[in-house]
């Protein structure tokens, strides 16, 4: 590791002992592969014309349900990739290597070097929360990997890993939405009800509880203009199976709407222990827990009414660079394939593979540094909407649209309908935030 990287590592700021000791981890795999340079290639070099694109997903785990659709979306990959694609004047392969980051930091940075120095592949891309993006980022820009990423919002990924806006990173790149688009849509999902302000808070001692929390970024910081009073019992470890002091201050103050940001496990408990001790919130818009239909499903008839942020849907009016789907085609090829419904992820994972052969494509195959100059430069459509790092809001990020919904019951389920589109006018509404009862 040169002195550089060093300066880098030692000041990107450390939220939690957990993310230190990450860090520290990622110095020890960073001087690895600088002990081994002088033996080994580069290690994107590789002799075969083969594009190889690693991934880093919570395939287990409290996260695994972001990794939902994830077989299918790879499936479809390689047979759309059967026949290579072309770039430079040649044809390369398409190989696609999967490593379970089992829902911790510390593994999804490890199975990201092995990405990088046993299989050598050419650009590393991820998904599904800081948990993941984060170390899986922090690893590939140590080790000159290219890197693209989604599925965090914004600052939780760019502030979290010690970003500076005046300087950004060299070798990862990231989009999604950010806490102002949420904040954005939670609020104005709450305006369309008669309510008295006073929102209970769930947010974790995670970095997505800590970023949403946060007093200056987050929720808090709207409270006044919108006239919230939050109840906040402070950050809790997850995974939590009691959350009997949230209740009993909630129904203190008179709580009428619940947010937070927590996993499917921990919203369970809390829902069922609301439920037992007789605590009806009028509108509960929870992120994480309650946007994907399995575990909506899981929750069972008191997910009706359930209200969170969507940040794609069939209903998104957009297609895929690579195969030429539209959102609601892509959804239904899933539910066909699989028997399930679509889930939010399926979009963004699906994505993924758009910017990266893009970006392959305008590189014309000539190396590392090429294929981040053309990461960088990237300009595209995509199934999840417009992507380009050129606009930010910082260095090294693009965002995408973001609405809110709410779980209706539909037959033997629940369908999610779009409700809330003030950030976000070209997704068609669906229907009207109804409350809870």
């Amino acid at each position: 590791m040169n002195d550089t990287e060093n300066d880098k590592t030692k000041l990107a700021p450390t939220r939690t002992h957990a993310e230190a000791d990450r860090r520290a981890a990622l110095k020890s795999l960073a001087g690895w592969a600088a002990a081994g340079a002088g033996t080994l290639h580069a290690p994107w070099v590789h002799a075969a014309e083969t594009f190889k694109i690693g991934i880093v997903s919570p395939q287990t785990g409290p996260l695994a349900v972001f990794a939902e659709p994830d077989a299918f979306v790879f499936g479809e990959m390689k047979k759309h990739f059967a026949n290579g694609i072309k770039a430079g004047g040649k044809t390369y392969a398409v190989e696609i290597i999967v490593k379970d980051s089992q829902s911790n930091s510390n593994r999804a940075a490890e199975v990201t070097s092995e990405l990088i120095l046993k299989h050598k592949v050419d650009i590393v891309v991820a998904g599904s929360t800081p948990e993941t993006t984060n170390p899986v980022a922090d690893t590939c820009e140590l080790n000159g990997m290219p890197c693209v990423t989604n599925d965090t919002p914004w600052q939780p990924h760019f502030f979290g890993r010690g970003g500076d806006p005046k300087k950004g990173f060299e070798w990862t790149y990231h989009f999604f939405w950010g806490l102002e688009d949420v904040v954005a849509v939670y609020t104005g999902l709450w305006e369309k009800l008669p309510h008295n302000g006073v929102v209970g808070a769930l947010w974790p001692n995670d970095p997505d509880g800590n970023a949403w929390g946060d007093a200056k970024l987050g929720f808090p910081a709207v409270a006044a203009a919108k006239k919230l009073k939050f109840i906040d019992k402070g950050r809790f470890q997850s995974p939590a199976d009691d959350f009997s002091a949230q209740i009993i201050e909630f129904k203190k103050n008179h709580v009428e709407i619940v947010s937070g940001v927590i996993p499917p496990p921990d919203f369970g408990n809390f829902w069922a222990q609301a439920g037992q001790q007789g605590f009806k919130p009028k509108i509960v818009t929870v992120g994480k827990a309650t946007e994907f239909p399995a575990a909506i499903n899981a929750f069972g008839p008191r997910s009706n009414g359930l209200s969170v942020e969507v940040w794609w849907s069939p209903s998104h009016p957009f297609k895929s660079s690579l195969t030429g789907q539209s959102s609601a085609e892509l959804a239904a090829a899933y539910t066909k394939a699989t028997g399930r419904q679509w889930s939010m992820p399926l979009g963004f994972k699906h994505s993924l593979f758009e910017v990266a052969v893009a970006a392959f494509v305008k590189s014309e195959g000539k190396g590392a540094k090429a294929l981040r100059d053309a990461i960088k430069a990237t300009d595209l459509r995509t199934i999840v909407g417009p992507i380009n790092f050129a606009k930010g809001p910082v260095p090294n990020v693009a965002k995408t649209p973001l609405v809110g919904g709410q779980w209706k019951k539909q037959g033997s389920g629940f369908e999610l309908v779009i409700v809330e589109n003030g950030q976000a006018t070209m997704v068609p509404l669906g229907g009207k935030l109804e409350p809870i009862v």
